[in-house]
């Protein structure tokens, strides 16, 4: 009797543990926890100056490579069209793929166990790495949103906020494992994330159950925990700025940030264990039933070539075509606004290294700046998707307004750099990096709301486009150029010649000084173009721009 007892509750263990393997909520943990490790391209401005003195490297090269990681990183379009044909798992195959091979291939050039490569090669390389993060984005925000679609705008906060702090959580890892060692930064960040998404290639898929009634509590509960990891981040970002770490400090940092990560296994077992305990079946034999009408109403749509009606375009929150997107002014506005706005403040991102170096910080004080982005990045995603969302529905406080003001915020951030004072870059930081993590859900939501839905996947990446269009022009063209500038006249005025590795290298306050003038004109000049936007919406923002999907729910 008591064997049979034993075996009855083993059984029983084994079906649970199958339950929560199965089932959404431990999906969702796994989609967190791929997207705190991203970080890749965030932390770009810690290693970029070992790149540089490892490879000799001018300004102007470095930010050229830096330039490719942001196209990397915003040509999504590749990711999209694969994931319409094949299922998640292979996404994140690829995904992993790419990141470990392209960072793998730096980091052996970095440390010299292969020969030099070309610039075009290391351009390359860093395009590949950065690319991966495409495929993650793709199968983790496309997954979760059909496994929540009723919550999609919390989740997407959630998730696009994750990202956000990935750069400082590898950082405090990268500080526990390595020390401050930029080779071995590379190194992590081309298996660490590969791995992590390797563990979970089988967890994350579509899986189709109903709707819980406490599913926004729970979803807010990740995102009280996401904001403890926040914070104490902040707090270790500023106290090793502060106090000499030891090594087992960064140690236990990084453990206390490795707990917190996997704290929400908690809230996972304890939401599987109640549907369980409700339903004693598993999750994903529950359907949801799409009625038929919807289908039979899009049958009725008569088909229209792409070229058709380009110019008799629908009114603003209709369905447009992909060509009447594109053609439209308000597309073109929000394309420039999006150069000027993300673009300047990737510029100073990826600069962040040369920041540090030309003003006279040490290296673990430009490890703070990165981190301050990261962390700020993640509160600006947070704030935007949620703020502007409340605002909009209570008081019609229009989007692209609160996109104006984040871009004339960024233009104070750019203009600390361009005239120093003492801690100035620390604050920079934060407000760089918390204005470019809120207009990606702005940018998101605008062309979702303009636009409508139904080829969202490819204006979204259309406009995600621009701002590498923008980090070109403004981080290429004029921030390295500038940069390589003062550093060549500095070597003129004291009479001296390039390192033997032939690096540029530029000290002092006057380094930047013009070229973060000139960003902080960009983005000026994008937030003047999101107000023209503000004047040209304000009557579709005043009315119901929900009450479409309203009326074919109660349709339904």
């Amino acid at each position: 009797m008591t064997e049979n007892l034993s075996s009855a509750a083993k059984g029983s263990r084994l079906e649970f543990a199958f339950h929560v393997f199965r089932g959404r909520w431990l999906s969702l943990f796994a989609s967190f926890t791929i997207m705190a490790g991203v970080g890749g391209t965030y932390i770009f401005g810690i290693y970029s100056k070992e790149i540089k003195a490892s490879l000799g490297y001018d300004q102007s090269t470095l930010n050229l490579i830096g330039f490719f990681k942001d196209l990397g990183s915003n040509v999504g379009i590749f990711s999209g069209l694969i994931a319409e044909v094949t299922p998640t798992w292979f996404l994140l195959v690829i995904g992993s793929s790419l990141n470990f091979v392209g960072y793998f291939v730096i980091w052996l050039a970095v440390t010299g166990k292969i020969a030099k490569p070309k610039v075009w090669q290391m351009c390359t390389y860093m395009c590949i790495a950065a690319n991966s993060l495409n495929f993650a984005n793709t199968g983790v925000l496309v997954t979760c949103v059909k496994n929540f679609p009723e919550n999609r705008g919390v989740l997407l906060g959630l998730l696009k906020g994750f990202a956000g702090l990935s750069g400082a959580i590898m950082t405090q890892i990268y500080l526990a494992l390595y020390g401050n060692d930029p080779q071995s930064l590379i190194f992590l960040i081309a298996w660490l994330p590969a791995a992590i998404s390797m563990a979970f290639v089988y967890t994350i898929r579509n899986i189709s159950t109903g709707r819980q009634p406490n599913e926004v509590r729970v979803l807010y509960q990740f995102l009280y925990v996401s904001i403890v990891l926040a914070l104490f981040l902040m707090a270790m970002t500023i106290t090793q700025k502060l106090v000499t770490f030891p090594p087992v400090a960064y140690d236990a940092s990084a453990t206390i940030v490795c707990g917190l990560l996997f704290f929400p296994l908690f809230i996972v077992f304890r939401e599987e264990l109640f549907l369980w305990n409700q339903k004693k079946i598993p999750t994903a034999d529950v359907r949801i039933e799409i009625p038929e009408q919807s289908t039979a109403r899009s049958e009725e749509i008569p088909r229209t070539s792409c070229f058709s009606e380009i110019c008799n375009k629908p009114p603003r929150g209709e369905d447009y075509t992909i060509l009447q997107a594109l053609l439209s002014v308000d597309m073109l506005i929000l394309l420039i606004s999006t150069a000027c706005g993300i673009g300047s403040n990737l510029t100073a991102i990826d600069n962040l290294g040369q920041i540090g170096e030309s003003l006279g910080y040490p290296m673990k004080n430009v490890n703070s700046f990165v981190s301050l982005v990261s962390i700020w990045n993640y509160f600006g995603r947070i704030f935007a998707g949620l703020m502007s969302e409340k605002l909009l529905i209570k008081y019609k406080f229009p989007r692209p307004l609160m996109t104006t003001i984040f871009l004339f915020l960024s233009c104070v951030g750019h203009l600390l750099i361009a005239f120093p004072v003492p801690g100035s870059v620390y604050v920079a930081s934060v407000i760089i990096g918390f204005s470019f993590g809120a207009q990606f859900p702005l940018l998101n939501a605008i062309i979702s709301e303009l636009f409508g839905l139904k080829h969202y996947a490819t204006l979204f990446n259309v406009g995600q486009l621009a701002s590498p269009v923008g980090s070109y022009l403004l981080n290429v063209r004029i921030t390295g150029v500038l940069y390589d500038h003062e550093a060549l006249k500095d070597l003129s005025r004291k009479n001296l010649h390039r390192s033997s590795s032939g690096e540029l290298t530029c000290i002092g306050a006057h380094c930047y000084r013009q070229s973060f003038i000139i960003l902080a004109a960009a983005a000026c000049f994008g937030a003047f173009a999101s107000l023209i936007l503000v004047l040209r919406t304000r009557e579709f923002y005043k009315g119901d721009i929900y009450k479409k999907f309203r009326q074919e729910t109660e349709a339904n």
